[in-house]
Formats: structure tokens, sequence, C-alpha cells
């Protein structure tokens, strides 16, 4: 049997299939939906709420409600509300979180995916095309606009001069530009909001920063969109970073293998659980850091 009315709040980043799995498990549960899409991507959730009631699910039992955080604020306070099932960052699931705990009703569910402050572990033992390949792929991709995106890049120091070399020649043959031109690697990011709280940790970062290195854009591009280079920041330790920066942003910490252990710890300790990439050709080395991580998904080469 069904808990009753389910609030679903689905990111802008996936904006087709995570909004219609939220939706489509809730009913599946038995329950009814108010589903509220991010207010970046609201034509595409009313597109597929539309398609659903096309296919039969009924207007009584599926509902699109519209609007910005407040709307989301306002949903979830409401005593109604017998379930929430929500992706976005950590912050407001937290929120989410106590403003389900603080109303005076039955205990309601929360499920709820949030980011990660996403790292890869490279060995000396490593194959540097390979990694780099990889890094290129997950930190800028989608314009780093994946919940899963490699943020943090722990390179072992015995290679890490010949790596980042690797690296910033790849990262010359990407090209930044609109979406719908074939030729286009990387597409702007969401918004002004985002592309201004980007550029500001750029620059912050960099005044500390070991070394830093990004893509120049052409200047064109300023009027076509909220563009953001793809910027490698050298950093000390990963405890620099106080939250995750959601776009093409990658940091590289350099590691000793004695130090191997603490990175692991390091990684654990921030909270942040989402994926882990491992990048070695040492069966022992991936057995530890497997063992060791408390990581929902780790990719291994």
């Amino acid at each position: 049997y069904g808990r009753g009315v389910f609030v679903a709040i689905s990111p802008w980043n996936f904006p087709l299939s995570i909004f219609t799995g939220q939706v489509a498990a809730a009913l599946a549960a038995g329950n009814t939906v108010l589903a509220k899409p991010a207010e970046q991507t609201r034509a595409i959730g009313a597109e597929a709420v539309g398609l659903l009631h096309d296919a039969g699910i009924g207007r009584d039992v599926l509902q699109i409600v519209q609007g910005d955080g407040r709307l989301g604020g306002y949903l979830t306070r409401d005593k109604r509300a017998a379930g929430v099932v929500f992706t976005g960052s950590t912050e407001t699931a937290r929120a989410i979180n106590r403003t389900l705990a603080a109303r005076e009703t039955p205990i309601a569910p929360l499920i709820a995916e949030t980011g990660g402050q996403n790292a890869m572990i490279v060995d000396s033992s490593a194959l540097p095309e390979q990694v780099v390949q990889d890094v290129l792929s997950s930190a800028f991709d989608s314009a780093g606009q994946r919940c899963s995106a490699l943020r943090v890049l722990f390179l072992q120091e015995d290679i890490a001069d010949k790596t980042i070399k690797m690296l910033k020649g790849a990262m010359q043959e990407l090209r930044v530009g609109v979406p719908d031109r074939l030729a286009t690697d990387i597409g702007p990011v969401i918004d002004r909001e985002a592309q201004q709280n980007l550029l500001a940790h750029i620059e912050r970062t960099k005044s500390g920063a070991k070394a830093h290195f990004a893509l120049e854009l052409p200047a064109a591009l300023e009027a076509q969109g909220t563009f953001v280079p793809p910027t490698v920041l050298e950093i000390g330790s990963m405890a620099e970073l106080q939250r995750e920066v959601f776009g093409p942003v990658l940091h590289i910490v350099r590691y000793r293998r004695a130090d191997l252990g603490k990175v692991v710890d390091t990684i654990n300790g921030t909270g942040y659980g989402l994926t882990l990439g491992v990048h070695s050709r040492i069966d022992e080395t991936i057995d530890f850091i497997v063992s060791r991580a408390h990581v929902g998904n780790i990719y291994v080469n």
C-alpha cells in the first residue's frame, strides 16, 4: 500500500531521466505524486508529465507544480506530504530533512541522492594515456555538471609531472562552444549564477594554488552563453575544498605512496560517498582502496 502524497523534487542536470525515475518509483509504490522539476528545466518536466497523462496516469494521481526553491520548501512543510524523494545538493537535502523532522506529523520518509566530492586515485603503475582520457571525460564532459563528475584527482608524486603535462596537452584539443555544433566538446554551465560561482571559486583558489591551468575561451562566446573554461587547479589538500564545485573545474593533489591510506581516509572524511575512481595495475593496491573506501560506486581502470 502507498503512503499517500509523495513530493518528487528533481534536479536540472538530468531533467528527464531523474525526474521520470522519481515519479515512476513513487507511483509504482502506490502513491500519488506532486512532481516539482528544477526551475531551470520546467518545460522538460511539463512535457514528461503530459506524456505520462497521455499514457494513462490519471490527473488525480500525478500533478506537476512549477516554481523555485521556495515552492519546494512549502511543499515539504505541508503536513499532507507523506514522503519526499529528492535529488540535488547536500545542503538542500539537509534542509528538507530538518523540515520534515519539525512537522507535528507521523515521520515521513526522505529518499535523497546528493552530490559528491568525487575523487580518483592514480598510482605510479597506471597507464597515463588511459588516466588522461578518463580524467577528461569525467571532469569536463557535460561541463562537469554531473553528480558523479570527477572533482579531485590524487596523483602519486612519482608520475604527477608527466601526467599533468599530458593532461594539459590533451585539454588543448577540447573545444568549448554552443552545444548544437558537432565540433563542440563542452557547452555552457546551466545559468549565470552557476557561472559566477564557479569563476569566483577559480579566482579564490588560484591565489593559493601550487599551479593552475585553464583553456582560453574565444571572446565571442561571452555573448552566446554562460561558459566557464575547463580549469585545473593544483592544491595542497582535499581539505581546502569546503563544498562540491559543480562545473568544469578539476583539483589535483599529489601524494606519496606511503600515504595512500591517509588519502583514502581523507576522502572518507569529507562525508560524501557517491563515486571513486582508481587507476592502478597492482591488485593489492586496488583491493586496499576498495576495502577501505566508504563509497557507493567504485570504478577501477
